[in-house]
């Protein structure tokens, strides 16, 4: 037996060992699929896509945008007509090396332009006008893991949980970090009270509700710590929440916790002014971490289990404002990372700059297309039942 192998068997036995009984039927029952992994970011507040992938050969993007433009000689030249912007070195080594793939004009009907209800409307995976209470990751785990006792196949490395992840019967699982939540959870008077108060013995609905999640919470706060120190990365993340949350989630993956879909976030993208230096700095924290991560991945066996995607609620204007920025808009880009991807580079048209919707990007693509690729192609699940009605799918995996 190899060393890591030794490890890796040692650590999860130990751990095993101490979990009640009655709460090792996750570890028993995992999600029917045993191998893929989804890692979807945030972009808070809408970040600008014409920013971030510029047509640096439009005249029009230079005519609206006389003072943010991004100039031509500094473009990260992508293909012809695409660019991306000079601060994402990072992402366009990925995009060489054949891991990246690009989706233009993604976006729903009757765009929302509050960050709150477009946000909602993309968590949950709604139309613009229905409003819904669960989100598609957390039907994801409704869908897929009726027999799991603890919401570790989902995590969002956060210290709320987003809608995304909240299911009719099954919720996510939100930690900043593991060895505090694990600490937290240590507590004598937490571990007192939990043990006084079995499951099944309360009549009243909620009361039985809240000590099941403590119970669940402290067993799946040891779990995730106890097997996440199985490997600790040799690679240097950077010093920012978003470089942490990253670094954590390749020790959880490269440990073998048993996560499935992790939801991390980064922001604020909300550029009403001094857009440039603001989307820049967010930008190169976003493009250096997740090719320091990637490569993390590769270097120890498992970029071919993972498949990570970027989104924001939406885009904004074409055109700039008074104060260096840019308001609210409409469609946006989605960026795929992986390693095995089936159709990589620029998948679409650009954003057609001569048609707009009162000066806005129309969307071409529905974003619950993209869901549901993932859904059905990825996560190997049903993503009609997920997502409500039938979706035609993209090939890029």
């Amino acid at each position: 037996m190899k060393r890591r192998q030794f490890i890796q068997t040692s650590g999860l036995a130990s751990t095993a060992m101490l979990v009640p009984n009655f709460l090792k039927a996750q570890e028993n029952n995992p999600t029917k699929n045993t191998d893929k992994i989804l890692i979807v970011v945030q972009l808070t507040g809408g970040n600008d896509g014409l920013n971030t992938v510029v047509p640096y050969e439009n005249d029009l993007y230079y005519n609206a945008r006389p003072q943010i433009a991004i100039k031509k000689n500094e473009v990260l030249k992508l293909n012809n007509q695409l660019g991306l912007n000079p601060k994402m070195l990072g992402f366009k080594e990925l995009y060489d090396n054949g891991n990246m793939c690009l989706i233009n004009n993604v976006g729903y009907p009757e765009p929302d332009r509050s960050h709150f209800r477009s946000m909602d409307i993309w968590q949950t995976a709604s139309k613009s006008n229905e409003y819904k209470t669960t989100g598609w990751l957390g039907r994801y785990l409704d869908e897929q893991c009726g027999t799991c006792d603890k919401p570790t196949q989902v995590l969002e490395l956060d210290d709320t949980l987003s809608l995304a992840l909240k299911g009719n019967n099954a919720k996510g699982l939100a930690l900043k970090d593991a060895k505090r939540l694990y600490a937290t959870t240590s507590n004598v008077f937490i571990n007192q009270l939990s043990k006084q108060h079995a499951i099944g013995d309360h009549q009243h609905d909620n009361a039985e509700y809240l000590y099941k999640t403590l119970a669940e919470t402290i067993s799946s706060a040891e779990y995730i710590y106890q097997t996440s120190k199985i490997y600790k990365s040799a690679a240097t993340y950077p010093n920012h929440q978003f470089g942490k949350s990253m670094k954590s989630i390749s020790e959880f993956i490269i440990s073998g916790v048993n996560t499935k879909v992790y939801y991390v976030s980064l922001g604020s993208f909300d550029t009403h002014f001094n857009q440039q230096k603001r989307q820049g700095e967010l930008l190169q924290q976003l493009s250096e971490t997740v090719k320091i991560f990637m490569d993390d991945l590769k270097k120890n066996g498992k970029a071919n289990d993972v498949l990570l995607m970027t989104f924001s609620e939406f885009g904004r204007r074409v055109n700039e404002n008074a104060s260096g920025g840019t308001d609210h808009g409409t469609a946006n880009q989605i960026f795929l990372f992986g390693n095995n991807l089936k159709k990589n580079g620029v998948y679409n048209e650009a954003p057609n700059l001569a048609d707009l919707d009162d000066g806005d990007l129309k969307h071409a693509v529905d974003f619950r297309k993209v869901y549901a690729t993932l859904l059905k192609k990825w996560l190997n699940t049903d993503e009609q039942n997920i997502l409500g009605e039938k979706f035609e799918y993209f090939d890029f995996v």
